[in-house]
């Protein structure tokens, strides 16, 4: 059966998408009404509150998700204000070209761009996939569009024959209360973080798989020591779908239908055609063997801050549009000291005031979506250096 034909897969899939479209859209704003929403809920007016203008930003991102361009539908939605109207629309489009779907991602300069992956390679990754996951029941906190929720909490339950448990957003407090023996629980690494703290003890038998973000080796033990029976990291990206795996500290192992290009850095993927398509990864890749490799910085400057993919040069040039900045830099927190971004601000003196830094406190809430936004602003005078001159890390004030 095709994925969207299950109405609580088609549903997850439009609902996530619109939240965090409209989380973009609208960065400092109070939240949305709790879900789950109900299909007569009404995108603009009286329920989620679209004006035209997002309307456009919306139906666009789920045209372009499920390529309502190509049936003719994608200008329909404008004329169809709720979600299930939405869906509905959906289903009549996807009834014509269900062949690939479009996933967005964050590229080099921070800009999301579409990635296209048709729904054969998607399949081959979960047939291998549910290899290494047997499961009877998913419980998922990842969000459906996204193309690991897509691959977890769609189409693996769909060839596992698995009950899908969509988790509260608001956190991982409560997940225990959710388990039973033998369940299989999709999240990243700042989702098992909370886990960690929250959860005593779990039922027998649970498995949980996280990506997105590196997975520290500390959470591997800790969660074991919880009760966790595995965790299971996945190392991909929207770009290429899934590439290897590990439940371990240590090496990643290729999935089947990867292999080491011989020639260079660049790996081969084959399709279910057979063919071989060479493909660069985001990362520097440190090989121990043919399948076994160790992940090691990236190409492209990213870093990962809870499961979304941040670039700190782009924070850093936002920073320096605010009026009381003359320079900033920004990175990652060390692990001590959290696990979101600082900066290091250097204001213009002329404008410096105990207000002028809280109005930039109050600029980053309104401006930067939540991965993005420092939570330490430490000031001085200069930007820190080391002792040969290069940019050197500073403790949070």
């Amino acid at each position: 059966m095709a994925w969207w034909r299950n109405d609580g897969a088609l549903r997850r899939f439009v609902h996530d998408l619109v939240a965090t479209e409209l989380g973009r859209l609208r960065p400092g704003r109070p939240r949305l009404p709790e879900r789950p929403w109900p299909d007569a809920l009404a995108i603009d007016a009286d329920g989620l509150g679209a004006d035209s203008l997002e309307l456009i930003e919306l139906s666009g991102a789920l045209a372009e998700a499920l390529g309502l361009g190509r049936s003719g539908l994608a200008d329909v939605l404008l004329g169809r204000r709720t979600l299930g109207d939405w869906q509905a629309t959906c289903r009549e489009s996807l009834a014509r070209f269900d062949d690939a779907i479009v996933f967005r991602s964050s590229g080099s300069t921070g800009a999301p761009h579409p990635c296209r992956h048709t729904l054969a390679t998607l399949h081959q990754e979960v047939a291998a996939l549910a290899t290494l996951l047997p499961a009877s029941r998913i419980l998922g906190a990842v969000p459906a569009h996204h193309i690991y929720g897509f691959l977890f909490t769609i189409l693996l339950p769909q060839r596992l024959g698995a009950a899908v448990v969509e988790l509260p957003r608001s956190g991982p407090a409560g997940l225990a209360g959710h388990l039973r023996p033998g369940d299989f629980v999709v999240a990243h690494p700042a989702y098992w973080r909370g886990v960690r703290r929250a959860c005593d003890a779990v039922p027998g038998g649970v498995t949980g798989v996280t990506s997105t973000a590196p997975c520290p080796p500390e959470l591997f033990e800790d969660l074991r020591g919880a009760g966790f029976a595995r965790l299971v990291e996945i190392y991909g990206a929207s770009e290429t779908g899934g590439i290897g795996w590990r439940e371990r500290p240590g090496p990643f192992t290729l999935l089947p239908h990867w292999t080491r290009d011989p020639r260079g850095e660049r790996l081969l993927a084959r399709n279910p055609a057979g063919e071989l398509a060479a493909v660069s990864p985001q990362d520097r890749l440190e090989w121990f063997s043919e399948r076994s490799f160790a992940v090691l910085t990236r190409h492209d400057g990213a870093v990962q801050v809870g499961g979304v993919n941040v670039f700190p040069e782009r924070v850093r040039a936002m920073l320096r549009r605010h009026p009381l900045v003359a320079d900033a830099r920004v990175r990652l927190m060390r692990p001590l000291e959290g696990d979101r971004l600082k900066a290091f601000i250097v204001p213009h003196s002329e404008v410096d005031s105990p207000a002028a830094r809280a109005a930039l406190a109050g600029w980053i809430d309104r401006e930067l979506p939540v991965a993005e936004r420092p939570r330490a602003l430490t000031f001085g005078a200069a930007l820190p250096i080391g002792p040969l001159g290069k940019p050197a890390d500073w403790e949070i004030a």
